[in-house]
C-alpha cells in the first residue's frame, strides 16, 4: 500500500526556505524586501523568545524538586559540566585540525572580500572585556531576578532557579503547591509553544529572504573555501565524534537526529537554537531521559556546551591568520584553546556571541581584528551551521547523562522512535 504523504511541520520549514530564497534572490538589492519580510521573522522570533524563559524556570524548578537531593544534584552538575567541557574541548581542536590540514584562508584575494561594519560587536566586547572573567562570574549570582528574567541573562536564571528548586524541595509538603503550580505552568507554555511553532514556515520564509536579498548568493564565492570547509567539519564532527560518544552510551546519532529532523531543520533555516528550546526538551523526555535530567542538561547546555560555536572560533581564528599571512606557532594555537575553553563560558548569552568570543581570543594570538569584518557578511550562513551542531551537541549530552546515571528508558527510546517512524 502506498503511504500518505504528510505535509508535515519539516516540509512546510523547508518550503518556507525555499520560497524565501526565491524571492530574496528574485530581489536582490530590494530594500523593500526587508522592509516586507523582516517583521515575519523579528514576530517569530520574539514568540520564541517570550516563551524560552518561563519554560526554563518552571522546568528547571520542577527537574531540581523531582531530585530534591542537593547531593545528587551536585553530582548530576559536575558530571554535566566535565563533559561539556570535554566535548567543546574536542570541538575546538577539531577546528584548529580543519584549518591546519585545508588551509583555506590561504591564497585568498583580500580585495575580492567584503567588509562589514563589526564596530557593535567590538563594543560588546570591549565592555566584557573591562568587566573581566571574574565579574562574568559575580554576576552569574543575580540582584534583581525580575530584571534578570525581563533581559534574558540565562546563566542568572539558571542560577535562581536551580536554589529554588532546592527550596521547593526542602520544605516538603508545604512546597506542593508551589511545585504544581509550576508544573502546570510547564504544560500550558508547551502547549503555547506547539500553537507558536504552526507559524515557523512563516517566519522562516521572511528571515531567509531578508538574508539572501541583503547579501545575494554572490557573498558566498571570495568567502566559499572557509564556508565549504565550516559546513564539512561540522557534518565530520556530527557523524564521527558525536556518533562514537552517541554509540558509546548505546544509542545512534542518526537515530536521535531523525527524531529531532523537524526541530534541526528550523535551527538552521532561523540560525537560533532558542527557537527549538522548548521542543527538544519536550522530545528527549519522549525519547527515555528523566524530566529532571532534561531540565538541567538542556538549559546549562545552552550556556556552556556550544559545540558548533566553538569549533567555529577555532577555524575561523585559523583563517584569519591564514588571510594575513600569519603563521601560528603550536604554542600561539595551544593558547588560542586555552583562551576558547575560558571565553566560549564566559561570554554566553551575549548578543552576537560567536563575534564576541572571537574579537576577545583573536588579540591575545596577534590575529589582526579587522579579519573578522571580511566574514561578517556571510556569518548568517555559517551560524546556520554551527546552530544545528549546537542543538545536537545538547541532546545528545542529556542522552549521555540520563545513561551516566543509570535512568534512561530504553524501551520509551525504541516506542518514541518508531512512532516517528510512522509519521514520517
Amino acid at each position: 500500500m502506498k503511504k500518505k504523504f504528510k505535509f508535515t511541520l519539516a516540509y512546510q520549514i523547508l518550503a518556507g526556505l525555499i520560497l524565501g530564497i526565491a524571492v530574496g534572490g528574485i530581489f536582490y538589492g530590494n530594500p523593500a524586501v526587508e522592509t516586507y519580510l523582516q517583521p515575519l521573522g523579528t514576530i517569530f522570533i520574539s514568540m520564541i523568545k517570550m516563551i524560552v524563559v518561563p519554560i526554563i524556570v518552571s522546568t528547571l524548578i520542577i527537574g531540581v524538586a523531582g531530585t530534591g537531593d542537593i547531593k545528587q544534584l551536585g553530582k548530576l552538575g559536575g558530571k554535566t559540566l566535565i563533559y561539556f567541557e570535554v566535548v567543546t574541548t574536542i570541538a575546538i581542536l577539531v577546528g584548529l585540525l580543519a584549518a591546519n590540514i585545508f588551509q583555506p584562508g590561504t591564497g585568498i584575494d583580500m580585495s575580492a572580500l567584503t567588509k562589514t561594519d563589526i564596530s557593535k560587536h567590538v563594543e560588546t566586547t570591549e565592555s566584557m572585556v573591562d568587566n573581566g572573567l571574574i565579574d562574568i562570574i559575580v554576576n552569574i549570582v543575580p540582584t534583581n531576578i525580575i530584571q534578570s528574567l525581563g533581559e534574558g541573562d540565562m546563566l542568572a536564571i539558571i542560577f535562581f532557579s536551580v536554589l529554588f528548586g532546592l527550596g521547593v524541595a526542602a520544605i516538603g509538603d508545604r512546597g506542593k503547591p508551589v511545585l504544581a503550580f509550576f508544573q502546570g505552568t510547564a504544560d500550558a507554555m508547551f502547549w503555547v509553544t506547539n500553537l507558536v511553532m504552526k507559524f515557523a514556515p512563516i517566519g522562516v520564509f521572511g528571515l531567509i529572504g531578508v538574508t539572501v536579498s541583503k547579501f545575494g548568493l554572490q557573498s558566498l564565492i571570495p568567502l566559499g573555501k572557509l564556508a565549504l570547509l565550516v559546513y564539512a567539519t561540522m557534518i565530520f564532527f556530527i557523524i564521527v565524534v558525536l556518533g562514537i560518544i552517541a554509540k558509546m552510551v548505546g544509542t545512534s546519532i542518526f537515530r536521535l537526529m531523525k527524531v529531532l529532523k523537524d526541530e534541526l531543520l528550523l535551527a538552521f533555516t532561523t540560525a537560533s537554537s532558542e527557537t527549538v528550546l522548548p521542543r527538544i526538551m519536550e522530545k528527549m523526555e519522549k525519547f527515555g531521559c528523566p524530566k529532571d535530567i532534561v531540565s538541567f542538561v538542556i538549559p546549562t547546555g545552552y550556556s556552556f556546551n556550544l559545540d558548533g560555536s566553538t569549533l567555529y572560533q577555532a577555524l575561523a581564528a585559523i583563517f584569519i591568520a591564514q588571510m594575513y599571512g600569519i603563521e601560528l606557532s603550536i604554542t600561539e594555537q595551544i593558547t588560542l584553546v586555552l583562551v576558547l575553553m575560558v571565553t566560549s563560558k564566559g561570554m554566553a548569552g551575549v548578543p552576537g556571541a560567536s563575534f564576541v568570543v572571537l574579537l576577545a581570543t583573536l588579540g591575545t594570538v596577534g590575529i589582526p581584528l579587522e579579519g573578522l569584518a571580511f566574514i561578517a557578511g556571510i556569518d548568517r550562513i555559517l551560524d546556520m551551521a554551527r546552530t544545528v551542531v549546537n542543538v545536537i551537541g545538547n541532546s545528545l549530552a542529556t542522552v549521555v547523562m540520563s545513561k551516566w546515571e543509570g535512568r534512561f528508558d530504553p524501551e520509551k527510546e525504541d516506542t518514541y522512535f518508531a512512532a516517528t517512524e510512522k509519521l514520517a
